[in-house]
């Protein structure tokens, strides 16, 4: 028994509609039983509009190429670097191969896709192979309708996206600034300065000075090394304290208080001199990588050269930011771009070079140990792929983009285009390299301890002495009707002798 009459529905999302009916007799129709006479119709346009899914009245690229079994026109640039890298025959003229990041990313967003969509890359170039425009003029082929699509290191820019659609970036965005990096250990008379501030090297002399003082007090009475005319008093308590440094004190310390204070001090001063060693250490051998610029305004002062990619739109920024042209120069590869700065700026090379972050990260990959991006950087909305204005695979495409950047896929596109040689530093550790001056910050834990316990030293002894001589204080004694004055004159007159009962003495 064959069916004669078949019921054309439009399935959309949870509904449907009836949109026709095909019968032996008409083909396909609106109506089961038209009035007039019509011929037999296979054409879609018979029937009711068709809904397509995003609520389009037009089929999609990707449902509508399978059946007319046309392949998108995709344009490339013609380009020989790690984003685009096209191989093309002229005798042939047709492309051997394409290769590079953008394209890594292109195929990996069409593997995201719901469905299948074929196509051939065409590249932007006359028919010697060399290429034919600026990317303006490139992108501007998708809207006069030679390419169904744009792909490549094509830069998502306001005046572009007036006839174009593009996809959201799948790079980076960002204009930074990329300048050598110099080695800039000490190598100045005074660097042995400048492992500590100027706050940590007070501090410490003030303690030395304190600590000498401490134990003069505490040792004055019992210890012969501590006695003597006023002047040499004074230079062997800063001897002793001094002479901590490096462990060198030859005087005896026979009071406990004093001794407790100067191992708790002896401590303090083996902190700082290691320290202070492997800080001077780190200055005169470790190699500190600095940027040789840090401010464009610097560049702009002494009218220096700088560099951006040829075709960019970077000179734009340049020309805003006060470069005269003349100071301007243009690059087309990262071996270029090395060439001027090794030129310097005076012998026409360059200070600096100003570009996208995408297109600045193969050159640092391969010249990681020579240069470092640096602030300023401008903003700019990364690399994106260009489609017909309103084009229903716009949407489709740039979720799949979010699904290779946001997964493991863009990293291993990455490392396979821009991976940096063997034995290139971590940027993110250059900040480590550079060794700074130790602070007081990181040592008044040490100064605390060693000032409280040097205090309650000097507390305890000044209450035990003040408590054997009180009758003094209180004119009990031989001195009964004395002033204030005259009681505590006394009382330093005592402190400067010899205490006979002390074990020393006897």
């Amino acid at each position: 028994l064959q069916t004669s009459i078949l019921e054309i529905l439009n399935v959309n999302g949870s509904g449907k509609k009836r949109i026709g009916f095909w019968t032996l007799q008409n083909g396909l129709g609106k109506m089961l039983n038209p009035t007039n006479n019509t011929s037999y119709s296979t054409s879609n346009t018979s029937l009711e509009p068709i809904i397509w899914p995003g609520d389009s009245a037009y089929p999609p690229k990707g449902w509508e190429i399978p059946i007319k079994g046309k392949k998108l026109q995709i344009g490339i640039p013609m380009k020989n670097d790690d984003f685009v890298n096209v191989t093309y025959d002229p005798i042939a003229k047709q492309t051997k191969n394409v290769t590079g990041y953008s394209i890594d990313v292109f195929k990996a967003a069409l593997d995201e896709l719901p469905y299948p969509v074929p196509f051939d890359f065409i590249p932007f170039a006359l028919p010697n192979g060399t290429s034919t425009g600026t990317y303006n003029d490139f992108v501007y082929q998708v809207y006069i309708g030679k390419f169904d699509a744009a792909v490549g290191d094509i830069t998502i820019r306001a005046n572009r996206s007036l006839y174009v659609d593009f996809t959201l970036p799948y790079t980076e965005s960002g204009v930074s600034m990329v300048v050598p990096i110099k080695d800039s250990r000490r190598k100045d008379a005074w660097v042995f300065l400048k492992p500590l501030t100027w706050d940590l090297w007070l501090t410490t002399g003030c303690f030395f000075i304190f600590i000498g003082f401490a134990v003069w007090v505490l040792e004055h009475r019992i210890n012969e090394d501590f006695r003597g005319p006023p002047h040499h008093q004074i230079g062997t308590s800063f001897w002793f304290s001094f002479s901590t440094m490096v462990f060198a004190h030859k005087e005896r310390v026979v009071s406990n208080l004093a001794r407790f204070v100067v191992i708790v001090w002896c401590f303090v001063v083996l902190i700082l001199t290691q320290s202070y060693t492997a800080s001077l250490t780190s200055l005169l051998t470790v190699q500190q990588l600095q940027p040789a610029v840090n401010d464009v305004n610097q560049i702009l002062k002494n009218k220096q050269n700088v560099a951006y990619l040829e075709n960019s739109f970077v000179y734009g920024i340049l020309k805003q930011l006060g470069f005269d042209d003349r100071n301007l120069k243009t690059y087309k590869s990262p071996e270029e771009l090395h060439e001027l700065f090794t030129n310097k700026s005076g012998n026409g090379g360059i200070a600096a070079a100003f570009d996208e972050t995408p297109f600045l990260k193969p050159f640092l990959a391969k010249y990681c140990s020579k240069y470092t991006m640096v602030e300023p950087t401008f903003k700019a909305n990364g690399f994106g792929f260009a489609f017909p204005k309103d084009s229903p695979i716009v949407g489709d495409f740039s979720r799949a983009i979010l699904k290779v950047t946001e997964g493991n896929r863009i990293r291993e596109i990455e490392n396979k285009w821009f991976k940096a040689e063997s034995g290139c530093p971590d940027p993110s550790d250059r900040d480590v390299i550079s060794s700074q001056s130790l602070g007081l910050d990181s040592f008044w834990g040490l100064f605390l301890i060693a000032g409280v316990v040097s205090s309650l030293a000097l507390l305890i002894f000044a209450a035990t002495f003040l408590h054997e001589n009180r009758h003094f204080l209180s004119g009990s004694g031989p001195d009964l009707g004395a002033s204030m004055w005259k009681r505590i004159q006394l009382i330093f007159g005592i402190f400067n002798q010899r205490d006979l009962n002390s074990h020393t003495y006897k």
